[in-house]
């Protein structure tokens, strides 16, 4: 069946001041990207809770908090694909649907090993959805300053209701277990499911080509690999098995490239994703978006570790971010109208890393809130002006029909930068933390059992475990888990310096000024309109 013959919503043109009833469309859209955000944001402020309830080790605590990530990292390009092939308005909806059970498996997990399987599963339920909110805004809207406005919108919006996970998950947490944060997506997920059905259009600029699914497989496969290798790299019990995820990873990386340059259609258009536009945004976004993730997912265990905040007190933390993201975005859509893409990333790039130099020099063992407020301010300053450019540029540089492939790029930018990021960080936290604990006890010249000092290196909650057993020495044991987490984050924070740094360069170096970005996304539209496919 050609596209043309397809039953339609709307004309296959996208319209350039959007599709019939666009507000509606356009907040259906946004509902359902709420969802994937709430469930990837919700974790992070109960992980302490998660860590004593089933006393959890580090790299355990690490993998649930980046397994949702994960999920939806290593499936949005092929879903994406599907998406584009067999109708976007199905997948997103089916998507929403199977977030229900899987936001329940993780709220009822009998062991942490199951709630990391639930937040797997979870992530990919939100990989069939929200790579198609994107690709049907960009269907649905024409190359323009209304598409930059609803995507800004979108970005903006997104990334607010993401930093709003960790404010409800404190509040519910105050007067309930930990496995209540999983439920609070229900509610929102019935009314997107809902709101989508009646106003999403259906079959708008859709592939007729055969989807590449070996590519699909082959891309799965190795973003989980590399994800997996990060968090097992600092287990030393752990390390055959990350050494053989990075060389499954290096294989799959490979293969997935020779599959790309051979296959008829491509499941990622290699000539596509050469384009400076395309490239130079897809690495920008996964350091920005990937900054944010991080710096709630330390910073989240670091409020209530270390400063003794309450849950709710740690969730409400997040609210500058939040706040500043929502203010911010719109007014970077006209900045990415008036000055360009390149202009803006950079001016993000700038707020991202003073966000970071705030956490590395000013987050100590007593600091007060108007440091931590500063840090997360600035972060949230850098990513709404960051994320509309990331994601506008990616959008302009591909062939309508081959949207998803763009909407799965950015959402990867998110969910790959999300999960490396947290990834690395954790990693750093695992590693600093043990060396740091390691070395007090070796220095007190305690005489400590091999199995009391696993678990006083493997978590801050396994200090705290071993605290209540021993209350006698308890003020002294968390203490050193303390000073022991204050070094594992700084680690963490210098790798988010290093990783802002090199990604403003990249950008400074490779994105096109703005006259040649002009000049370039028109002549992309242009073939897209000329392309009697799409």
């Amino acid at each position: 069946m050609t596209t043309a013959n397809r039953p339609r919503d709307l004309a296959s043109s996208p319209s350039a001041v959007g599709p019939p009833r666009a507000g509606l469309v356009l907040i259906s859209l946004i509902l359902v990207a709420a969802v994937a955000n709430l469930n990837l944001a919700v974790a992070n402020v109960a992980l302490p809770s998660i860590g004593e309830h089933f006393q959890s080790s580090q790299t355990t605590l690490d993998l649930i908090a980046v397994g949702y990530s994960l999920g939806l990292a290593c499936s949005v390009l092929w879903l994406g694909a599907l998406g584009d092939r067999y109708g976007r308005k199905t997948l997103l909806v089916l998507g929403t649907v199977l977030a229900i059970p899987m936001s329940l498996l993780a709220a009822y997990a009998p062991s942490d090993t199951v709630l990391f399987i639930a937040r797997l599963g979870g992530g990919l339920a939100a990989g069939m959805a929200f790579p198609t909110t994107l690709a049907l805004i960009t269907a649905l809207w024409a190359p323009g300053a209304a598409r930059t406005k609803s995507i800004a919108l979108w970005s903006g919006l997104g990334g607010a209701i993401a930093a709003l996970g960790p404010l409800l998950s404190g509040l519910l947490l105050e007067h309930f277990y930990w496995g209540s944060v999983f439920l609070i997506t229900l509610p929102l997920a019935v009314v997107a499911i809902v709101v989508a059905w009646i106003f999403v259009p259906a079959h708008v600029n859709e592939s007729t080509e055969r989807v590449d699914n070996l590519g699909g497989i082959l891309s799965m496969i190795l973003v989980a690999s590399l994800i997996l290798a990060i968090n097992f790299a600092p287990v030393q019990q752990a390390r055959t098995a990350a050494l053989a995820l990075g060389g499954i990873a290096v294989v799959a990386l490979v293969v997935f490239v020779i599959r790309q340059r051979r296959a008829a259609n491509p499941l990622y258009d290699l000539h596509v994703a050469a384009r400076p536009p395309f490239w130079v945004a897809a690495c920008a976004g996964i350091i920005v978006f990937g900054s944010l993730m991080g710096a709630m997912f330390i910073g989240q265990q670091y409020l209530q570790n270390v400063l003794g905040y309450s849950t709710l007190q740690a969730g409400l933390s997040i609210l500058p971010a939040a706040l500043l993201m929502v203010l911010v975005a719109p007014r970077s859509a006209k900045i990415v109208e008036a000055r360009g893409a390149r202009f803006t990333l950079l001016f993000g790039y700038v707020f991202v890393l003073l966000g970071f130099l705030t956490m590395l020099l000013l987050w100590g063992e007593h600091a007060a809130y108007w440091k931590v407020g500063l840090a997360y301010a600035l972060v949230g300053i850098g990513v709404g002006l960051a994320g509309t450019p990331a994601s506008h540029s990616l959008t302009g540089s591909v062939p309508v029909r081959r949207v998803g492939m763009a909407s799965g790029t950015a959402d990867l930018q998110r969910d790959l930068g999300g999960a490396v990021m947290q990834s690395i960080f954790g990693a750093l936290l695992t590693a600093g933390y043990a060396a740091a604990a390691s070395a007090q006890i070796t220095a007190s010249g305690a005489n400590v059992s091999s199995s009391v000092q696993e678990e006083l290196t493997k978590s801050f909650a396994g200090a705290q475990a071993i605290a209540n057993e021993y209350p006698q020495n308890s003020a002294q044991i968390i203490s050193a888990a303390k000073t022991s987490f204050l070094q594992g984050d700084q680690w963490a924070y210098a790798a988010g310096i290093i990783a802002v740094l090199v990604g403003a360069a990249i950008v400074f170096r490779f994105f096109p000024k703005y006259e040649d970005e002009r000049r370039l996304l028109a002549e992309y539209a242009a073939e897209s309109d000329g392309d009697p496919s799409s």
